[in-house]
């Protein structure tokens, strides 16, 4: 599998099913700050039922992503020890000419180095070299998903469509 430069110290290169363990890893410590946003908007009954297993449902969208489309799924590695720093899942629909970016989120350990930046154009520069018009990805409105928003305008994504989830107890 080969390896691309992606910023000084970090290459991004196809994932294996072997980095599936380290990428679910990383999955789970990322979501887990937007899972305690949701907690605290539920309340933590709702939010034990309505999200029972959030843990290992995140882990078995991510896997089924790979077995999906395995092509569809770069990891950030460390150059010196090849150590996961981060991942990034997405979709191409080449009838709509749009790319959508999915899953992804980097280790907190390897934040605020400007990966997540570089994962994203890296990204767009395969949307673009593939002759796609469009890109697009989606985000929670919480508390738990604004790094993920500010990560995302800062890639240059500007349009925003919002949308909300309603809940109520019963």
């Amino acid at each position: 599998m080969e390896n691309r430069r992606l910023i000084a110290g970090y290459d991004i290169r196809g994932a294996q099913s072997e980095d599936m363990g380290d990428v679910c890893a990383i999955a789970t410590l990322a979501w887990a700050r937007i899972h305690d946003s949701f907690r605290s908007i539920m309340g933590g009954d709702m939010h034990e039922r309505v999200c029972a297993h959030w843990q290992e449902n995140k882990a078995s969208q991510v896997r089924d992503q790979f077995k999906q489309h395995p092509d569809w799924f770069y990891v950030v590695v460390g150059e010196a020890d090849g150590e996961i720093a981060g991942f990034v899942t997405f979709h191409l629909d080449e009838a709509k000419s749009l790319g959508t970016i999915r899953n992804n989120a980097i280790h907190p350990e390897h934040q605020g180095r400007g990966l997540g930046s570089a994962m994203y154009r890296h990204v767009l520069d395969r949307f673009k070299a593939l002759g796609l018009q469009y890109a697009a990805v989606s985000t929670g409105l919480d508390e738990g998903h604004a790094p993920a928003r500010r990560a995302y305008e800062k890639a240059g994504f500007n349009i925003r469509q919002e949308n909300i989830t309603y809940y109520m107890a019963l």
